[in-house]
């Protein structure tokens, strides 16, 4: 199993002074962030999408493209790009040049994402959530296919054989589907015969056991070998020298990241038992020592039949950069070395 780390970029809070660290502050800590995670020999570094004013994520191949640089052998990666709001061919020649700079070190996740304001910031219309994302996926793997393509769409012009360049390193450019819980999606992805990447952000990981069943049946079926019917998890989690200390640094950002998205949604405030029974043994966070960690990494994967890599997301908007750096070195020197041959 390989594990890494998935980053939303939050604006964060400094925990012990109370200062707001500001967007080029943010940035540079980013960096130095995804460097520690290449050194300490974490498999993979994922920078998620949004569109809104806690998040300074809305350009990843660019934020790609500056870890590329100083980075030597880490993955390097998106967590998701919200495909169905973007045009399929620049989202491919973003990746592909991404994919030269980092000599191979790309993996393209996509999605429909969790928030919808990317929809009417690019002038798309919310109830086309899903067939959006099937045409320009469908668009997606025609262009890495080949460099000139034939295709017509509903949302987009078509294509006429026109080339699109450059061509990545990789043959073919790795394409993952992220997926939340419908069972639709994970279907779509074992037929299409992708990896999946499955967002874990609350309830049990186990219950989704269905799920990627239903996916690598999908596969079977559609006649793809299963080596390439891969599956990933992008959950929630943090590393520290107890889990005591964990919980302490991590409550507080978690409170107040869903109790913005609580009142946002019309959902009851979080509470501390809510926290403690997701971090807990069978909860969707993976939290605590790095023992505690590993062992719910093991746990969970043989609970799903089998996971070839999961990513810890630790945004949180009151975590200091030194916390989160003895996070992901901890994860690196002390988890993944427990879980790779699991």
């Amino acid at each position: 199993m390989h594990v890494g780390v998935d980053s939303f970029v939050a604006a964060v809070t400094d925990p012990t002074t109370g200062r707001r660290i500001g967007p080029e502050e943010r940035m540079a800590h980013l960096l130095e962030e995804i460097a520690l995670a290449d050194r300490v020999g974490l498999y993979s570094f994922g920078i998620g999408e949004h569109h809104r004013p806690e998040y300074y994520d809305s350009a990843p191949p660019v934020i790609l493209g500056a870890a590329a640089a100083r980075t030597e052998r880490i993955r390097l990666g998106s967590a998701v790009t919200v495909l169905s709001a973007a045009d399929p061919v620049r989202v491919f020649q973003q990746f592909a040049t991404l994919d030269l700079i980092s000599r191979g070190r790309v993996d393209l996740v996509v999605g429909r994402g969790s928030f919808v304001e990317a929809f009417p910031l690019f002038g798309l219309d919310l109830a086309d959530y899903d067939e959006l994302f099937e045409e320009k996926l469908d668009l997606l793997l025609r262009l890495r296919e080949s460099e000139r393509v034939t295709w017509s769409g509903r949302h987009r012009s078509a294509l006429r054989g026109q080339g699109v360049y450059p061509r990545p390193l990789q043959d073919p450019l790795p394409v993952w589907v992220g997926v939340g819980g419908t069972p639709q999606s994970f279907v779509r992805a074992g037929l299409l015969g992708l990896p999946l990447m499955v967002a874990i952000i609350g309830g049990e990981p186990r219950r989704f056991g269905p799920l990627v069943d239903l996916y690598r049946q999908a596969g079977a079926q559609a006649g793809h070998a299963p080596e390439r019917l891969q599956v990933g998890l992008h959950v929630f989690g943090f590393v520290a020298e107890s889990t005591e200390a964990a919980a302490d640094t991590i409550y507080p950002g978690w409170h107040e990241m869903f109790a913005s998205i609580s009142r946002e949604r019309g959902f009851a405030p979080p509470t501390r038992a809510q926290f403690d029974a997701t971090s807990g043994p069978d909860g969707a966070f993976f939290m605590g020592d790095p023992d505690t960690v590993a062992e719910k990494l093991v746990r969970v994967s043989g609970q799903l039949g089998g996971v070839d890599r999961i990513s810890l997301q630790m945004t949180n908007p009151r975590l200091a950069h030194e916390d989160l750096l003895r996070g992901i070195e901890l994860l690196g020197t002390e988890v993944a070395p427990r879980v790779a041959d699991a």
